[in-house]
């Protein structure tokens, strides 16, 4: 896949998913427009890869669209930025729920809104990939909020692709099982409490990074055409086992 002549703006860039769908677009000759949170994380990125940054808070609505702004017209926008407040059904709280469904719902929805008005005023086309999680399909304990976020953006990722895509602009998401970024290293690092998640997956393992960005560079590309409204689990099998 090339995408020479190409620009994508990343939110989450600084980390994770998205600094590894950063990383991968750009080598595949895309420009990057990187937004985070984080201006350190902004400034390493920079130092790794030929991008532009911009440091936003997206919890505040005002910011996302001051960001998405910033950022500019792009061809194509990939939504990482993520975060989890671990509260179970009994515990959740006004605060996590705020933070979470801030950053991991309403965030997407005001870049999506403003990278859709941007297209359509360049005259159409592009494509949008929002990450979501297998645990929008799965119950996970302690989840509540992320996993009510996640499954909130795959219905209206497919809302947006019902009215977008007249205006050809696609909208897909990328559900990943646990994908082994920094904090996930760490955190599924005790073999008494990976081993059992693991073997609920076919094939073994947890999914790299590399491999999350290069689904979402799949559904980016030319040769995924006619892919809109989906939502490719790349969870190596969980949700088929």
């Amino acid at each position: 896949m090339s995408f020479d002549g190409k620009s994508v703006i990343i939110t989450g860039a600084g980390k994770g998913i998205g600094r590894a769908c950063a990383i991968y677009l750009a080598g595949q000759g895309a420009r990057v427009i990187a937004i985070s949170r984080t201006q350190v994380d902004l400034q390493s990125l920079a130092a790794e890869i030929d991008c532009r940054t911009v440091q936003a808070d997206l919890s505040d609505p005002q910011a996302a669209r001051d960001a998405m702004a910033e950022a500019g017209p792009a061809d194509f926008l990939i939504n990482s930025a993520g975060i989890n407040v671990l509260e179970s059904s009994f515990d959740m709280t006004d605060a996590g729920y705020e933070a979470v469904l801030g950053i991991n719902l309403r965030a997407a929805l005001i870049t999506c809104q403003a990278f859709a008005h941007a297209r359509v005023a360049a005259g159409g086309g592009g494509a949008i990939v929002n990450i979501t999680s297998i645990a929008g399909h799965r119950g996970f304990a302690e989840h509540l909020c992320y996993a009510a976020s996640k499954a909130g953006l795959e219905g209206a990722s497919r809302v947006m692709a019902k009215e977008f895509g007249p205006h050809g602009i696609r909208v897909n998401c990328i559900a990943p099982t646990i994908t082994l970024t920094e904090l996930a290293v760490e955190a599924w690092s005790a073999p008494e409490k990976a081993q059992p998640m693991m073997v609920r997956h076919p094939v073994g393992r947890f999914a790299e990074v590399e491999e999350v960005a290069a689904s979402v560079a799949l559904l980016l590309s030319e040769g995924s055409a006619m892919i809109t409204g989906a939502v490719l689990p790349v969870d190596g099998g969980f949700l088929s086992a």
